[in-house]
């Protein structure tokens, strides 16, 4: 079988099949704690599920605009006035089959083959591959807890080359949950506004943030910001929607003209009574959130704390989503980590660990490297805080084996 050179260039996603093996090993009656899905353990509140019902009753279950309905067009240009203090029109906005197509979409009508995206490293695991898959060149920098993962005007500027198209900015970030502060976010737009690269705003996690943090995207710092930069948000993690699969994205209305485009050749419009059921979402009450901030909140704190008392473990505390990344290279200076990778050998440390803790700890959290650094790992806490408790016990005493 032959297949295009691009395919052959992608990985499968590391969080996907750690979830899939923990839901297998559960299946077969195996106690697996999974902490590798990137969706809240809420159920979608009550007001969106009957929005949906009502669509499905008043017949909304037709084909739409390839972009989305107009009223839930309208609805975004209000939210993005209401929450982040920027105008757009409906021509400016449009509707994707989740966070994750849109930034597909934006790499299929940005590059040409040899274009480069830089993007901070640790990085969502999908950035490099869907740039691949779009002919394009992924290129990192660097990051690490120390930097509060976090990429300086310095690093900008010595990665941007005449290829450079785009840089990629996620805050709240998966996986590390480190947010730029708007000081942050002035500093990168000096650099960017001496070139001709766009930014592109990762904004999913927004609503998820800690200790009075305050949220702001790099389209806030100026009118010419605002104005080169896409931005990209949904309602799968703010209002625990991740399956209803409603994605969008806001920027300049030639750039959303043309990703309507290349979606109208591919998925036409996502579903309609999703279409509807995120109206709601977005315009209705917004109060039924905060008990979800105060149980991620709490389970942060726990967890954090309970991983840097675990031997070879350092853990930031994330300002915001609902990940840590705890830095294990102490782990691998443990003198039972020889044992480890004789046993689960493997090129890459931070899987030789992973595969470790699904044995002996029954915990299935995503090795560092997927995200791109190998001293890490991620753990999401958008799970109970029983199987947080229980879940940091098995990592405790199967580490505690190794010292």
């Amino acid at each position: 079988m032959i297949f295009s050179e691009r395919i052959l260039k992608v990985k499968p996603s590391p969080t996907l099949a750690v979830t899939a093996m923990a839901a297998q090993l559960k299946a077969k009656g195996i106690d697996v704690i999974g902490f590798g899905a990137g969706e809240p353990d809420f159920d979608t509140p009550e007001h969106i599920k009957d929005a949906a019902i009502s669509a499905i009753k008043s017949g909304k279950t037709k084909y739409t605009p390839v972009g989305g309905v107009p009223e839930l067009k309208k609805a975004i240009t209000m939210k993005f006035k209401r929450d982040n203090s920027l105008e757009y029109s409906p021509d400016e906005v449009t509707v994707n089959c989740g966070g994750k197509h849109s930034f597909y979409n934006l790499m299929q009508i940005m590059l040409n083959d040899g274009d480069e995206v830089i993007i901070p490293a640790p990085y969502w695991v999908s950035y490099p591959d869907m740039a691949l898959l779009a002919g394009g060149v992924p290129v990192f920098i660097n990051t690490d807890d120390a930097s509060g993962f976090k990429i300086t005007p310095e690093q900008l500027k010595n990665a941007i080359t005449p290829r450079t198209r785009a840089v990629v900015i996620n805050s709240p970030s998966n996986p590390t949950g480190s947010a730029y502060t708007l000081d942050e976010l002035k500093a990168l737009a000096e650099v960017i506004e001496k070139t001709g690269i766009i930014p592109i705003s990762d904004d999913i996690y927004e609503t998820i943030i800690y200790d009075g943090f305050k949220f702001f995207n790099i389209a806030n710092v100026s009118d010419e910001m605002k104005r080169r930069t896409i931005v990209l948000n949904g309602v799968s993690k703010t209002y625990a929607m991740t399956g209803w699969r409603i994605g969008y994205m806001a920027g300049n209305a030639e750039i959303i003209k043309k990703i309507e485009t290349v979606q109208g050749q591919s998925t036409s419009n996502p579903a309609t009574i999703s279409q509807y059921a995120a109206i709601e979402a977005i315009s209705g009450d917004q109060t039924v959130l905060a008990h979800m901030l105060i149980a991620f909140d709490r389970r942060r704190n726990f967890i954090v704390k309970e991983l840097n008392s675990i031997p070879g473990f350092s853990c930031r505390m994330p300002e915001g989503a609902f990940y840590v990344f705890p830095n294990v290279d102490g782990v691998y200076k443990l003198p039972g980590w020889k044992k480890v990778i004789e046993k689960y050998p493997d090129k890459y440390k931070s899987s030789s660990l992973c595969a470790y803790l699904m044995e002996e700890a029954r915990t299935a959290v995503v090795p560092g490297i997927g995200f791109g650094d190998d001293n890490y790992f991620r753990i999401s806490f958008a799970t109970s805080d029983e199987n947080i408790k229980e879940g940091m016990n098995r990592i405790r005493a199967a580490v505690e084996k190794l010292v």
